[in-house]
């Protein structure tokens, strides 16, 4: 091939061998291009674009069937008008039903009244009337069938319809569209309803993930505020005690140095755990770090852990266990360990120089605790440390320790009285039940 055949055949669009490159059918364009018109209107002209192609395709099914019977129509011209015109009202029959209707239904009887001899079925009337038995009110559904019972009755007396069967395919037409018309407006209702109920569940299915979210998030608050109200108490004591020792008595103060240490790493140990919790997600195979650490969770069966904490840092404390112990739910045990740790923190802070007793009773369906400690007791002689000490128990005073045993009560269903004895003490008394 020369160099001048191959630029014109690259002009043209088409190899030397005369095949076309890469343009698609005009067909195709055409039907790309219409779907990309259609797909970019809106709901009310998508509804328009439809009933457009519904009355001009109607329109040509009617002037097809008039072709057979063109020497009985005179004039035939008429007779090609009308058949037209009843069809073209449906384009706009979802804007204006009864209008739509009353321009479909004229036309028809004007059809029937010229006597052209042949008449197709009222298929565009009957259209019209079922999309007034969908789409409009109910009085002015009934006012419709009334009209249309009234004019399908007058195109009946007029000649050429003098056969019975004329009358019961009328009949049929229009009940059959008047069904199918009701039975699609009771569809819709039902769909908009189903819509409607969906939407209230997801609102409904929002709102407890979010008050699930809250209470989640108060509980977490509860279990921080525990933890580091406790241990920090404790730290604070011990490190004032390390103050107020030294350097008369270095090995106290190295025991309360050592007590330091410890709490701190229990501190550490329950965030540890309680990051865990939060970080890990069931569906992981392989667990968090944090998870792989996790100390048992606070309980009854632990207090005396917490009781030696506390003891060491410089509150005496007594306990009474009465009643045969039971298993206590996961819930139950977890809020009867928190109320005697945040009762025994707030003596510690609140109380220097008292002592406290803690008194547990299993009952029948329910577990009883109460919290005691006397009143402070001035130090018999001023040290250093004593102004510390007043502010860090300003500092950690004034938080939401007792507020947090009421909700922990309340989410187990208990009782919980709290007030000051006569003697000056102090008294948290709780009673949970086992179920």
């Amino acid at each position: 091939m020369t160099q001048t055949a191959r630029r014109v055949a690259r002009g043209s669009g088409r190899p030397a061998g005369g095949a076309p490159v890469g343009r698609p059918p005009r067909g195709q364009l055409l039907t790309a291009s219409a779907g990309s018109w259609y797909a970019g209107l809106t709901g009310r002209r998508r509804e328009l674009a439809q009933d457009s192609a519904l009355a001009l395709g109607l329109a040509a099914l009617n002037l097809l069937s008039l072709l057979p019977y063109q020497s009985q129509l005179h004039p035939l011209w008429a007779a090609y008008v009308l058949v037209c015109a009843e069809c073209l009202p449906l384009a706009l029959r979802r804007v204006w039903p009864v209008p739509a209707l009353i321009c479909s239904g004229v036309l028809r009887d004007l059809y029937d009244g010229l006597h052209l001899g042949f008449a197709p079925l009222p298929l565009a009337p009957a259209i019209a009337f079922a999309t007034v038995a969908d789409r409009s009110r109910p009085l002015l559904r009934w006012i419709t069938v009334v009209a249309t019972v009234g004019g399908v009755a007058y195109s009946q007396t007029l000649p050429g319809h003098h056969q019975p069967y004329d009358a019961i395919i009328q009949a049929s037409i229009f009940g059959a569209a008047w069904a199918i018309g009701t039975l699609t407006r009771q569809r819709r209702a039902a769909l908009a309803a189903a819509s409607s109920r969906a939407v209230r569940a997801e609102a409904s299915l929002d709102a407890t993930a979010a008050s699930a979210a809250a209470a989640e998030r108060a509980r977490i608050a509860r279990e921080l505020h525990d933890v580091v109200a406790h241990h920090v108490s404790l730290i604070a004591v011990q490190a004032e005690a390390v103050g107020a020792l030294l350097p008369a008595r270095p090995a106290e103060a190295s025991a309360s140095a050592d007590a330091i240490a410890v709490t701190a790493r229990q501190a550490m140990t329950e965030l540890r755990r309680l990051l865990g919790v939060l970080r890990f997600n069931s569906a992981e195979q392989d667990p968090s770090p944090e998870r792989s650490r996790l100390t048992p969770a606070p309980s009854l069966s632990r207090l005396d852990e917490l009781l030696t904490s506390v003891r060491g840092s410089g509150l005496p404390v007594t306990c009474q266990v009465s009643g045969p112990a039971a298993a206590l739910p996961p819930g139950v045990d977890l809020t009867a360990y928190r109320i005697v740790q945040e009762a025994l923190t707030n003596a510690l802070r609140h109380a220097p120089g008292s002592s406290a007793t803690v008194a547990l009773t299993y009952e029948a369906g329910h577990v009883s605790l109460e919290v005691t400690n006397t009143s402070p007791q001035p130090p018999a002689t001023a040290t250093p440390a004593t102004p510390v000490t007043s502010a860090t128990s300003a500092t950690l005073a004034g938080g939401y320790g007792l507020a947090g045993i009421a909700e922990r009560v309340a989410s187990c269903g208990g009782s919980l009285t709290l007030g000051p004895t006569l003697d000056g003490g102090f008294t948290v008394s709780a009673r949970l039940p086992l179920t």
